[in-house]
């Protein structure tokens, strides 16, 4: 998967779910993706949600996922920061907790988004006790001379590190060609997040938000028993 920034729970459903993660950063940069961005409670609760951001500088279009650089030049940490003081007003049980583990990876400085959300998803599996075993695509030998089109990459992955599962979202069933990967010996698997809901609060409840909004309410034991909330077809 692309590294994403703080992203929701079905992402981390997944880690927990493999064996072995690959960081899948040797393909374009995806403007007003999730590399960059996720999405909190928002104070106008009409609005339901608002982004936090972090800045990237700028960049070519065709740039990788590992090349895109943050840009420093604005006080992004402290920004979020303020945008989740909101959870301390509704009194998310968590709020501590969760903005010291914010604090303790943005203090660190990284050079590309990349690298900030790579430590994001160590630190927080640590938090949440998820065994991540992971490898970046681009400090790996992988020869990608086969692929033609989006679904290729996996297969050339799994095929090339000897796996004999790859599991993807459910949401790139249409991607992938199943006959493809079975005549590899691979079985090809899709996990669909179940109806995953928790008390924000005295807010309606808004779904598939960061991580950071399911921390704020939950603590890491709960959290744990929610990733095995889904189905692998």
């Amino acid at each position: 998967m692309q590294p994403y920034f703080f992203p929701y729970i079905g992402y981390f459903q997944l880690i927990d779910a493999v064996d072995k993660w690959i960081v899948f950063d040797v393909v374009q940069y995806i403007e007003r993706g999730w590399m960059n961005r996720n999405r909190i409670l928002s104070p106008n609760i009409e609005k339901e949600w608002t982004y936090i951001v972090v800045p990237a500088k700028n960049h070519d279009r065709d740039e990788l996922i590992s090349e895109v650089r943050i840009d420093d030049a604005s006080a992004w940490q402290d920004t979020i920061r303020g945008q989740l003081s909101y959870y301390k007003k509704i009194r998310a049980p968590y709020y501590e907790q969760t903005v010291a583990l914010f604090d303790e990876i943005t203090t660190t400085r990284f050079d590309t988004i990349s690298d900030l959300n790579v430590q994001t998803l160590k630190r927080t599996c640590e938090y949440l006790g998820i065994v991540l075993n992971c490898e970046i695509c681009s400090n790996m030998s992988m020869d990608f001379s086969n692929v033609k089109g989006p679904g290729d990459w996996a297969f050339e992955i799994s095929t090339q590190m000897g796996a004999d599962t790859y599991i993807n979202p459910i949401g790139g069933v249409a991607l992938f060609d199943n006959e493809r990967f079975r005549d590899a010996g691979i079985q090809l698997k899709f996990l669909k997040p179940g109806n995953i809901e928790y008390r924000q609060s005295r807010r309606a409840f808004v779904p598939w938000l960061s991580i950071i909004d399911v921390m704020m309410f939950n603590s890491p034991g709960t959290i744990h028993g929610m990733l095995k909330d889904y189905e692998l077809a």
